[in-house]
């Protein structure tokens, strides 16, 4: 059997295993967060390099892919720095792949119920496929990176600009503390209801599920979310702020989804190529599967 394994510097309640059957092989998919602690997280890849088949980077990046070109997180690097064996993910290959998809699926789902194509996408640099896919499928867009990432009210409004900002800021915030940018540990469950009138002039949400919960408002009823890992708990939260339709760029597997690095390892491993894949195995890999977006209703 083959297993990727995921560690994150997330919180560890959303921890998770499961063995599912890829092309006839049997994987056992496992994610293990370490509540923000990147040195625990270090130790863990260095005890299991050699003995998973791939590993999966969650709850952070090992960098952003804009365009195809790569903007480093250089304070995220040290956590990998003893893995010497097994290839090592992050999900950007999932990220620029999979996740192209999503508005195209949401329009063959439920495009009778999408009347105003708005999307608030809450930080796009980070998830460039997604961004691209409202873009491509004519959403009128505003991307949050600035108000997630750095607390300022400015709204990003053209494919033009975030490539741009990418340009000027990456270089500088690729070298911050991830905490700084990012939620990690307990902060993932603190719920500050903010930026409001982007989330109530949006018909679709879309991003990164923490940042998405972390400013929503608690009433938020009729709207589309679409997102990637996903717990029971997330289900919830969304079901009870009236939230209509759940979008999951990665399957549902047990009740929750796991995130772009998770998925990417399991590809990965079933591989057996023991590296990284190209964005033409990716999305080879994807058509074998059949894999596409989950729906959910909840409302």
């Amino acid at each position: 059997m083959k297993r990727a394994v995921s560690i994150s510097i997330g919180s560890s309640k959303r921890d998770k295993a499961v063995e599912v059957e890829l092309l006839g092989e049997r994987v056992s998919i496992e994610r293990i967060g370490t509540d923000g602690d990147m040195e625990k997280a270090a130790q863990l890849y260095k005890e299991l390099d050699g003995k998973v088949d791939a590993f999966g980077v969650g709850g952070a990046d090992l960098g952003v892919m804009v365009d195809d070109k790569w903007y480093p997180l250089y304070s995220v690097q040290p956590m990998i720095r003893f893995v010497k064996q097994t290839p090592v993910v992050d999900g950007a290959g999932l990220k620029n792949t999979l996740e192209n998809r999503l508005a195209p699926f949401i329009q063959k789902e439920i495009g009778d119920y999408i009347k105003n194509k708005t999307a608030f996408i809450t930080v796009g640099v980070d998830r460039w496929g997604m961004s691209q896919s409202f873009l491509k499928s004519g959403y009128e867009c505003v991307f949050g990176d600035l108000m997630f990432t750095f607390g300022l009210p400015f709204a990003v409004r053209s494919e033009k600009s975030l490539k741009t900002l990418a340009a000027l800021l990456m270089p500088v915030a690729g070298r911050l503390p991830f905490e700084w940018v990012y939620p990690t540990g307990e902060k993932q469950d603190v719920r500050n209801p903010k930026w409001e009138q982007y989330y109530n002039w949006a018909t679709v949400v879309a991003g990164d599920c923490h940042y998405v919960k972390r400013h929503m408002p608690f009433k938020y009823e009729g709207k589309v979310i679409a997102t990637n890992t996903t717990t029971p708990a997330d289900v919830e939260t969304f079901r009870k702020a009236g939230v209509k339709y759940l979008v999951t760029s990665t399957p549902v597997l047990e009740g929750r989804s796991f995130g772009t690095n998770m998925m990417e390892a399991a590809l990965v491993a079933i591989s057996g190529k023991g590296r990284m894949l190209t964005r033409d195995e990716y999305n080879q890999l994807l058509d074998q599967l059949k894999l596409e977006p989950q729906l959910q209703e909840l409302n």
